[in-house]
């Protein structure tokens, strides 16, 4: 799958599509009944399927204090559209500028004159343009105008039961991981690279492999037993995801401790599955306090692993 970041990469190949738009969050079930379709609608045209997505999503540009928490970044979507047999990942940056520009200017300019999409699959509530002005409507209407098909998605979703990202945002935070993954179709991870923390970890007899989250708001936060993928290796272990109050951290992080394992794994992709959460975050009066936390969190995470 190829990945375009941002309209001025864009090139005359990558003209006449079939296209959808939409932050995809999570690529749960429902999303995967869309791009089905998309693929399969590609194919009967003979066109790359492609996906156009935001970066950050609009709703965390416009008001970042009320929007929901991510569930996946854009790279951790790039394997999922791919799996689903996704041609091309169109990451749009998000800013004033584009989110100032007229509706008919953005039909006009990008989707038929970048695009060239030839169909266009969006949400019957999908708003864009200068004041959310244009509306699935106006697409409808362009479409008639520029010779390209518009499609509403809930048309292409086939679900037996209902399946949202914000349902699986309230099982992740209530610790109902296979109600989540019945959702989503596998479990819920969360990836990134191993970077250097503040080592306090190795202090106090726990070495952690850490992951930024870069993003606004994580689905999970408190200290839970996992399951990591590092190294092309698979290991147990106990994660604290969270801003590491007894250390006065600063940014969301993953802090992963992992069990019968030795080295230095600097720049390694990793791969976190949580299995089951054992407490919410907490601060503590001293590293002590927290060591001695840490230790039963172990023991609890061990005997849960060995079940």
């Amino acid at each position: 799958m190829e990945l375009i970041r941002g309209l001025h990469t864009l090139a005359p190949k990558h003209r006449h599509c079939v296209l959808t738009i939409g932050n995809f969050d999570g690529v749960h079930l429902g999303h995967q009944a869309v791009l089905q379709r998309v693929r399969a609608r590609a194919a009967e045209l003979q066109l790359p399927a492609a996906v156009m997505t935001f970066e950050p999503q609009p709703l965390e540009f416009f008001r970042p204090e009320i929007a929901p928490a991510r569930l996946t970044t854009w790279r951790e979507k790039l394997p999922l559209l791919q799996a689903e047999g996704i041609d091309r990942m169109l990451c749009v940056p998000f800013n004033a500028k584009f989110a100032g520009q007229q509706p008919d200017d953005f039909v006009k300019n990008i989707l038929v004159g970048k695009l060239g999409v030839k169909l266009l699959v969006v949400g019957d509530d999908f708003r864009f343009g200068k004041d959310r002005a244009g509306d699935f409507e106006l697409l409808q209407r362009a479409g008639e105008r520029y010779n390209f098909a518009v499609v509403d998605t809930q048309s292409y979703r086939q679900e037996s039961r209902r399946v949202s990202s914000t349902l699986i945002r309230e099982a992740l935070d209530q610790g109902h991981f296979g109600e989540a993954q019945e959702m989503l179709g596998r479990p819920y991870t969360l990836t990134g690279k191993v970077s250097h923390g503040a080592k306090k970890g190795r202090t106090i007899g726990f070495p952690t492999a850490n992951i930024p989250l870069k993003r606004l708001r994580s689905p999970l936060q408190g200290v839970y037993v996992v399951q990591v993928e590092v190294a092309g290796k698979r290991y147990n272990g106990v994660a604290n995801i969270g801003r590491r109050p007894t250390v006065d951290g600063q940014g969301m992080q993953l802090e992963a401790h992992l069990f019968n394992f030795a080295g230095d794994l600097y720049g390694q992709q990793m791969q976190v599955t949580p299995l089951h959460k054992i407490r919410d975050e907490v601060k503590f009066e001293s590293l002590e306090a927290l060591k001695q936390q840490i230790h039963t969190d172990v023991m609890h995470a061990q005997a849960y692993a060995s079940r």
